[in-house]
């Protein structure tokens, strides 16, 4: 059996279209609450960075240990493959909740147990535990840590975990990292919660920028794929980073699907290819307040231009999407062009920022 990460089925994708429409709805047109049945039985994907040795560990012997994994839990599990001059790898979990918040567990238990042998002494901390690092979408991230921080205070004060989660998001994604502390069971019972929290917010999750470390940048080039070529304009391998599960794979990606009770079956279905005849991809990403006025520049120069070089649509929110200030940009096109929409969004924005601070100095 293969260690190496699945690809998402067709069966994967109605099963998610069915769950987002089975909401319950109350008589008052509110969407009802979720069971913790119905949470145990939600389908979602939650990924991980590990380092190469740490993918060892998990995916052991042949293959053996990730294939207990998928036994075990029911979920399907792989780390994404090894890439020449990169350390980091992705692990890659989908199935139920429940499922999923095991396998996190049982992972860390493995990872607990098997670093010394692997000589990862160095991960372990002092209490005896090991960190996983989770990838979550930054637009996701607001609900997990609450107002003021309450949501992931509750959540380590249920599970006994530390959690960590970083301000930047990752190289050419729209992910952060969660780093969760503690004994297995509490990373259980923490993945449970987090896992809790992007069912509830899972329409934020479409369009994510999934992170991958076998991407890297060169300055003027844009993103480079592994074999040096370029990932933007042909030449090299393009990801497909989707938000849906299915990065690192050449699988189209799946359609964004809607709750049931909006107003989207009565308009005319979206066009799905471009004149070219290439798949229209919808991508989101988040600009702080303070930044949309650079990405956009006088008159709307900047972001024309982008608009003119990427071939992709982009549209930006009137308002902030919520208590952070953040406004939305939302892209479509061929995957082509939207990654490099997004890599000249990401340009500027880092031009933006050695501006302001080649000024404070």
């Amino acid at each position: 059996m293969s260690a190496e990460e699945p690809q998402q089925s067709p069966q994967d994708v109605n099963h998610l279209a069915e769950s987002l429409s089975r909401a319950s709805i109350n008589d008052d047109g509110d969407v009802a609450p979720r069971t913790e049945q119905e949470y145990a039985e939600s389908q979602l994907t939650l990924r991980a960075i590990v380092s190469s040795k740490e993918a060892g560990v998990i995916i052991g012997k042949a293959g053996k240990n990730v294939a207990d994994l998928r036994d075990e839990t029911g979920v399907r599990a792989g780390v994404s493959k090894v890439v020449q001059g990169v350390h980091d790898r992705v692990l890659s979990v989908t199935g139920s909740l429940s499922g999923i918040s095991k396998a996190y567990g049982l992972v860390a238990k493995g990872l607990l147990e098997g670093a010394p042998q692997m000589g990862m002494g160095g991960l372990l901390r002092s209490d005896g535990t090991h960190p996983i690092r989770l990838l979550i979408s930054h637009n996701q991230m607001g609900t997990i840590i609450g107002r003021q921080g309450l949501k992931i205070k509750q959540i380590q004060d249920a599970s006994g975990v530390r959690m960590v989660a970083q301000k930047e998001m990752l190289p050419q994604s729209t992910e952060r990292i969660v780093e969760v502390q503690g004994a297995p069971s509490g990373i259980e019972k923490a993945v449970w919660e987090i896992g809790k929290c992007l069912i509830d917010d899972s329409e934020r999750g479409y369009g994510t920028v999934l992170y991958n470390p076998a991407v890297r940048v060169q300055p003027g080039l844009g993103p480079v794929a592994p074999n040096g070529g370029p990932a933007v304009g042909g030449g090299g391998r393009s990801y497909n980073r989707t938000g849906h599960g299915a990065d690192f794979s050449d699988a189209p990606a799946p359609a964004t699907y809607r709750r049931s009770g909006s107003d989207a079956a009565s308009r005319p279905p979206p066009p799905t290819h471009t004149e070219d005849g290439d798949e229209l991809q919808t991508q989101n990403i988040s600009i702080p307040s303070d930044m949309v006025g650079c990405i956009i520049g006088r008159g709307g120069s900047k972001i024309s231009e982008i608009r003119k070089s990427s071939g992709a649509r982009i549209s930006i929110a009137k308002a902030p999407h919520d208590e952070t200030g953040e406004r939305m940009f939302t892209i479509t096109g061929s995957a082509t062009a939207n990654e490099k929409a997004l890599y000249l969004l990401y340009e500027n924005l880092e031009a933006e920022k050695l501006r302001r601070s080649q000024g404070q100095e």
